[in-house]
Order: C-alpha cells, then structure tokens, then sequence
C-alpha cells in the first residue's frame, strides 16, 4: 500500500494533527470569500478534504459543499456532519467526481503532491479542471518550497495525548520525506509522509496544461502577495 493509504486511515495521524489552527482555516476561508466574491450561490468541491473540516465551515457559511478523500475512515469521520447541502465521498482525487459540475474547487493544507510521478499530478488536475464549471475557480494552497528548504527542523519530539512522537525530516532531490516513530500500549509504530517539492514553475506547467489559467498568487493565510523567498504558503487561484 502507499504510505499516504496507511497512514492516512490511522488514528494516529488524527491524534498527530489535533491540534491544527482551526481559527486560522476559518479566517483564511473568510478572507478567500472577500478577496475572491464567492457568494453562496456558488457550489464548492473540496479535494482532499481529510474529516472535512474545510468544508463544514464553508457549509455554516450557507454554501452548498462536497467533500471527497481518499480516506474512508476520514470520510466515516466526515459523514457524522452531513446535512442536506453538505455531503462526503471516498474519491481518488485523479478521477473526475461523477458528473457534477462546481464553481469552486478548493484543495487546501497540502493536499496534493502525495503521488510520487508528474503524470499522476496532472490526472488530479485535469480532473479538478473537468469538474469546475466554465468559469469555475480552483483554490489551490501548497507550501512554498523555498522557505520550507531554509527552516526544515531535522527532528522533533511531540508529546500528545501521552505518546511520544518522534519526527525525522530530511530533503531529497523531489520531496520531502517524514518519518514518524512512537509507542502505543507496548508497541512500535512507524509510519512515513512523502510530499513532492513542486516549485510555482511545475505548478504553472500542471494547470498551463489542463487549460486552465493562474490568475493570481498568494503568500499566506492573510492573502498577502506570494514572494518566492520569505512566504509561507503557495497559494494558486486559477480559473477555467
């Protein structure tokens, strides 16, 4: 199996990213809906929507939203939050999703560079780009490499919920690559992240490809404009 369909599906990785900025996803979905004027009339697809945290904020805000991940336990866990306006899927996200059409697609907090060859990336593309409407937007948010590159912690320990979590990065040619290693109820646990280092370039050539056009670039959550050096995140609006 691919290490992103093990570790993905495990509670650990759950337990790992607890305590993700919630405040910080909202108020950059806020700040998306301003700059970019999406209104509620506009149905959303999150692609790689992990337990759906993404979209149920887009849902309390009066959107119509999908959700479709790779992960059938996230999607289990998701499912719990379903109305009639919010729904989840297990979906690869290299497939079109049936036959709906979206005006926004939003993939967010790396949610993409996890297959390990370029054809792979482009089939998510195009297929993102087959189910946004003509018009549509994609909302795409990857880490800028060149920072990641100049502030990458080797190795870190993180106490959660009683287990010790113990973290090795290191930068290879293509990736990053995390290795994760802790005990649990007298037992050894190793899993692996592999993120492709995807540069604005290789991005340009991956939507330049599928036809659709980057109209704009953000930095970060604030949606401060991209600077290859010192920005945080490579945040890519594109439209169809």
């Amino acid at each position: 199996m691919k290490w992103y369909e093990t570790w993905f599906d495990s509670k650990y990785y759950h337990i790992l990213y607890k305590k993700r900025n919630h405040k910080e996803a909202e108020k950059f979905i806020d700040n998306l809906i301003l700059k970019l004027k999406i209104n509620t009339n506009h149905k959303i697809l999150d692609v790689g929507c992990g337990r759906g945290r993404h979209c149920i904020y887009f849902n309390k805000l009066g959107f119509e939203v999908t959700g479709i991940d790779l992960s059938k336990k996230s999607i289990d866990f998701a499912k719990k939050n379903e109305t009639n306006s919010l729904k989840f899927f297990v979906h690869d996200m290299r497939k079109d999703f049936a036959n709906e059409k979206y005006d926004i697609a939003t993939n967010l907090f790396t949610s993409f560079g996890y297959f390990q060859n370029e054809i792979d990336n482009q089939k998510t593309i195009n297929a993102i780009n087959n189910n946004l409407k003509i018009g549509g937007v994609l909302i795409l948010d990857f880490m800028n490499i060149n920072k990641v590159k100049k502030t990458l912690k080797s190795q870190e320990m993180l106490k959660i919920d009683g287990i010790n979590f113990y973290i090795n990065k290191k930068i290879t040619k293509s990736q990053i690559i995390k290795n994760i290693s802790f005990k649990h109820k007298n037992k050894n646990y190793s899993y692996e992240e592999r993120v492709q280092l995807l540069s604005i370039n290789d991005f340009t050539k991956l939507i330049n490809n599928s036809k659709m056009k980057i109209v704009d670039i953000f930095g970060d959550y604030q949606l401060k404009k991209y600077n290859n050096n010192t920005s945080e995140r490579l945040i890519l609006i594109c439209k169809k």
